[in-house]
This record gives structure tokens, sequence and C-alpha cells, in this order.
């Protein structure tokens, strides 16, 4: 099976839930969280470079990371730690996860959660924001302009905050024509599933000021984050390199000591 493939499944897979989720709205059976929402891009706007830490049992690329994963003690050792966010798969069956890992991690912590799944429906924004997500993913690469600029609309109206993955520099400029404000640079091809971790600096000068930019993927050192703070991006989101260590959340405290800038900076407090 190619890559491309492999994405073509997951959106065949996300049609199906799709629906389902429209069934169980109508039925009126979801769960509403009724927590306070955080601000994401307030968490990410502090000085220095800010870290959002991921929680995920398994992805198509690695296979299982941390398939008994309890997400609520993974979450508060990452806030313990100092990330400013925590970003939750809750796709199934590809990643493992659900709507319910948010449920409880925005029970369990005081920062924002970020929704981050494969959103082509506004039904997936309004489950996101049931389960008491702060901000939602939507990548570019999924969808038609017009989708995006009606799916940043509608996100805003439920009082999400959209970070909006982009790779190429086309992808970015569609991402900023839809309205998009907080930007992040993928730098795994969707299509090849491949890393090129010095994508980060050649698509930072892409983003114009007055943006948040977030460098996605392919981090694994202090200096990386030092790295991609110097070429101007103001967060980082990071989820194999916690998921693939024995304790998450001292990973995450380990790559805050490496960096070269002061941890209580680097942590986004």
């Amino acid at each position: 099976m190619d890559e491309r493939d492999l994405l073509d499944r997951i959106l065949v897979s996300k049609r199906h839930e799709i629906e389902q989720l429209k069934l169980e709205s109508i039925d009126g059976q979801h769960r509403s969280h009724r927590h306070e929402a955080c601000s994401f891009a307030e968490a990410l706007r502090t000085p220095g470079l800010s870290i959002i830490a991921e929680i995920k049992r398994r992805s198509p690329s690695l296979g299982d990371l941390y398939p008994d994963l309890d997400p609520v003690d993974i979450a508060r050792a990452y806030e313990m730690a100092g990330a400013s966010a925590i970003s939750v798969l809750t796709d199934g069956p590809f990643f493992g996860g659900s709507f319910e890992d948010i449920f409880m991690v925005k029970e369990a912590v005081s920062i924002p959660v970020l929704c981050k799944d494969f959103i082509i429906d506004p039904i997936q924004l309004e489950t996101a924001k049931h389960a008491g997500a702060d901000a939602a993913l939507l990548i570019v690469r999924l969808l038609e302009e017009s989708q995006l600029a009606e799916l940043l609309l509608f996100a805003d109206s439920l009082g999400l905050d959209a970070l909006v993955e982009t790779h190429t520099k086309v992808e970015i400029d569609v991402a900023l024509r839809a309205g998009a404000t907080i930007i992040g640079v993928n730098c795994r091809d969707l299509d090849s599933l491949e890393l090129n971790p010095d994508h980060h600096l050649r698509m930072a000068s892409r983003l114009p000021a007055g943006t948040i930019g977030i460098a996605e993927s392919g981090m694994k050192t202090g200096n990386d984050l030092t790295i991609r703070r110097e070429a101007g991006y103001e967060a980082v989101l990071i989820g194999s390199h916690f998921m693939s260590a024995q304790d998450p959340g001292m990973a995450l405290a380990a790559l805050v000591d490496q960096c070269t800038m002061p941890t209580s900076i680097i942590a986004g407090v």
C-alpha cells in the first residue's frame, strides 16, 4: 500500500465516522463539557517558544507508540513539565484515539487542549467543542479553499481557535487567503509520509507578521527547538518523540532542559 492510498483510506474512514456523528447529534447522544474554555492562541503568544505536547497511541508511519496510555496521567505530566497546550489525536482507526480522550484531558488540566484529527465537516468541530476542546486542527491538504474558509468561520462561531496545517508555500498562501491566523508547518509530507526537518526553516519566511507560526513534527533535541525559535516560530508541536519515551512527561522536561533558552521561557510560563 502506498502512502497516498493510506490518506485516501483515512478519508473514507472519516466520512463513515461523520455519518455516525450526525446520527448521534440528532439523537442527542453526546457529552458536553462544562469547564471554562482556554484560549489556545493566547497560550502561544507568551514570550519565547511554546510547546504543544501531543497524546497519541499509534501512527500509520510508526505503528504502536503507547497503546495502553492513560491520557489523564500523561496530560498532567505534560502540564507539570511546562507544556503550553496539549494536542490530542482523536482518530480511532489509525491513531487509536477518541473524543472521549479530549473530555478526560480537559477535566485534568488547566492549559488549552487541541483536537487533532482529519477534519472535513462542521460536525467534527461541534463534537470537538462538546468534548471540551479549545482548538481544532484543519489541514489544508484535505480541503478546498472555500471549505477551509467555511470551517474557519464555523470554528470561530463555536469559540474554537483553529490551527491550520500546511506543508508547501502554496498551502500557506491558501491558509492566509482563507483567514488563518495560527499556521502550522508540518515537515512531514502527507503524500509520502517522509520527514524533512529542514523544511521548517525554508517555510518560516513565508509566515507574515501577526500570524502565530507553529513548527510540527521531526524535532527531538533542545537545539531543534532553539533553531526554530530563532527562525521565527512561536511554538512547536511534538508527538512521536514524547510518545516513544518510557515517560513522556520526563521526555518533555529533558527536552526543555537541553534548550539554550531559559526553561521558564521555552515552556511559555
